[in-house]
């Protein structure tokens, strides 16, 4: 069974970082892309990040580059985004998911087999 477990949300004050994590189990994890997205209250979901397991290429919405860093732990399974300078506008609920092979077309939820349960980040003003 494919299981992706989201962890480490909370709150935090504006400028502080989070660390999530997304462990996963029942996946060949050196052939894979993961993905974080996120929904905001009242807003579409979004992607934030993805890496490919096969390269390590990663990739970035506008709006957190140079604030987000997405790494993998292979030997673990586990995928990170390190959230730094968290702002308002980065409140959400956060989603990992794990689509094969890289991130080609990542914004793309449909591309998507597997979903974590979500995580809530909010960050106070």
């Amino acid at each position: 069974e494919v299981q992706l477990q989201a962890s480490g949300g909370g709150l935090v004050q504006a400028g502080g970082s989070l660390r999530l994590s997304c462990a996963t189990s029942g996946i060949t994890f050196d052939d894979i892309a993961i993905s974080w997205f996120r929904q905001a209250p009242g807003k579409e979901r979004e992607a934030v990040s993805c890496i490919s397991s096969v390269d390590g290429s990663t990739y970035y919405e506008d709006s957190v580059k140079g604030r987000f860093t997405i790494s993998s732990d292979n030997a673990k399974s586990t995928v990170y985004l390190q959230m730094n300078d968290l702002k308002p506008e980065d409140t959400a609920v956060y989603y990992c998911a794990s689509q094969d092979f890289d991130c080609g077309q990542y914004w793309v939820e449909s591309t998507y087999d597997y979903w974590g349960q979500g995580t809530l980040v909010t960050v106070s003003s």
